[in-house]
């Protein structure tokens, strides 16, 4: 099952790595990023299910961040925690208002923290946490590890299973061959981009049988998708 991905903006490095430790022990997949301004770019790159976000950040606040995010259609539904050590009510309206949809003041217990983590991506993005994906008459159970089309059992790769399972977490999103080569493949791992396209041929010929309508769409100079239409 794919992990929910959740990035976490914090300078203080301390308590950067400790919430990186928490969160990958609960088996989220975490990025970790110390300035705001580069968080602005990595979040143009690739959006995760969940963003934990400190207010005072060198070069871009976490506050102007949140702003920013929330006017820009890519992110304007992403789950934010808000970090801060300011811990008035006029400041945990002020972050609320600007688009935090949750709020911790430093210092913080991690239990509290990844409890808080739970619930929002539960409220914000089920699909991450659900057991079964279904797109169209094509349906993939993360417990039984298995795909079915119109109800028979469809026999793919494990690469495949984790590129199919990638692309109905977010149907109708076109992903890069890029953002794909990191969602399925890993950060740390080298393929060539071309060997995204070979898995995507076999992809379609598993899930495509007999008269199916092809549910994956090439997007020419963007990426694939699976179609919703």
């Amino acid at each position: 099952m794919f992990a929910p991905r959740v990035m976490v903006v914090e300078d203080e490095e301390p308590l950067c790595v400790l919430l990186r430790y928490n969160l990958e022990a609960e088996g989220y997949h975490v990025e970790t990023v110390m300035r705001g301004d580069e968080a602005e770019l990595r979040l143009r790159e690739s959006v995760p299910d969940l963003l934990v976000l400190d207010w005072m950040l060198p070069a871009v606040s976490g506050i102007e961040l949140c702003r920013r995010l929330r006017v820009r259609p890519e992110t304007e539904r992403l789950p934010i925690i808000m970090l801060t050590a300011r811990g008035e009510e006029s400041d945990r309206v002020r972050g609320l208002a600007t688009g935090a949809d949750d709020y911790l003041v430093k210092p913080f217990s991690m239990p509290e923290f990844i409890a808080r983590v739970r619930a929002l991506l539960r409220r914000a993005k089920p699909e991450t946490v659900a057991n079964v994906l279904t797109v169209k008459d094509l349906v993939l159970d993360r417990e039984q590890h298995r795909v079915f089309r119109k109800g028979k059992g469809i026999s793919i790769g494990p690469t495949e299973y984790r590129l199919l399972e990638f692309l109905m977490l977010s149907p109708g999103r076109v992903f890069s061959r890029e953002q794909l080569l990191d969602n399925v493949w890993g950060n740390n791992v080298y393929v060539d981009e071309r060997t995204v396209d070979v898995h995507i041929g076999r992809l379609r010929k598993a899930i495509n049988t007999g008269r199916s309508v092809d549910l994956i769409r090439t997007v020419r100079g963007a990426g694939y998708s699976i179609t919703v239409e």
